[in-house]
């Protein structure tokens, strides 16, 4: 009995191993493609970046617009509903205006963005790559990274804080329509406690934010969409992969960017 214990605990050790093993390596290689993105911006075409910044980011303005409305609107409603306990309702734009700058503007559009553009990126790499074209590039001297990765990373990353932006004041204009209509609060009053309670620390705390939340979008999509297997199955593989993993990785970062921030 105790030599069954000593060897599936032996077996247990061997898979951890391995499964660290495996996760450092692609740490390390996510590093090291993130390291080459960096260095290729400089030698990038700002034309294509122009390109991918309609592509990437306006044309993810209506998801990440219409996310920010309903979001500003519930968060009325809810914030009202704990006010009204402590007679503070008239407090509700203080409440709504500063947790979309500063959290969930740029986190919200990060996790719309990312389930939109991530995607995308990931299916039509690994499109490139299961058919070879990515090796081609290679083979003709052109570097895949120059080419496709920094462009695509560096437009997202452009286009990020410019949709939380927008994502912020559509998102306190929909707070202001549930404030009057539902709450009855009058609208002057509701849009001057916003502009009372932000300030310009807020503003940009959310605004870099959201760039290095769309640095994180196109580096896993990039990543993942050039490490797909043949077959539309790894591409499908690919595909989900990099949406998950840019979720998750847009929450963990937010935490200690955040702690980063306060330390300023």
């Amino acid at each position: 009995m105790q030599e069954q214990a000593s060897a599936g605990f032996a077996r247990l050790l061997d898979r951890t191993d391995t499964i660290l093993e495996r996760l450092l390596s692609e740490v390390g290689k996510v590093g090291l493609l993130a390291l080459g993105t960096i260095k290729a911006v400089g030698r990038v075409s700002y034309k294509d970046v122009l390109k991918e910044v309609e592509t990437l980011g306006v044309r993810s303005l209506a998801v990440v617009l219409l996310t920010a409305v309903f979001t500003g609107m519930v968060l009325a409603l809810q914030t009202s509903y704990g006010l009204t306990r402590f007679g503070a309702k008239m407090y509700v734009g203080y409440v709504v205006s500063l947790s979309l700058v500063r959290e969930l503007g740029p986190v919200l559009t990060a996790l719309m963005v990312g389930g939109r553009v991530g995607s995308g990126i990931a299916a039509q790499l690994g499109s490139m790559t299961v058919t070879e074209q990515i090796d081609a590039m290679r083979v003709m001297g052109a570097d895949p990274i120059s080419k496709l990765v920094a462009p695509k990373t560096l437009a997202i990353t452009l286009a990020m804080p410019l949709l939380a932006f927008l994502a912020d004041i559509v998102g306190i204009l929909g707070g202001a329509v549930v404030a009057t209509l539902e709450l009855k609060i009058p609208a002057g009053y509701y849009l001057k406690t916003c502009y009372d309670t932000i300030v310009l620390e807020d503003l940009l705390s959310g605004l870099i934010k959201a760039g290095c939340f769309g640095f994180l979008i196109g580096l896993f999509g990039c990543f993942f969409g050039l490490g797909a297997k043949a077959g539309a199955q790894g591409v499908g593989k690919a595909t989900t992969q990099a949406v998950v993993v840019t979720a998750v990785s847009v929450l963990i970062s937010d935490y200690f960017l955040t702690k980063l921030i306060m330390l300023f």
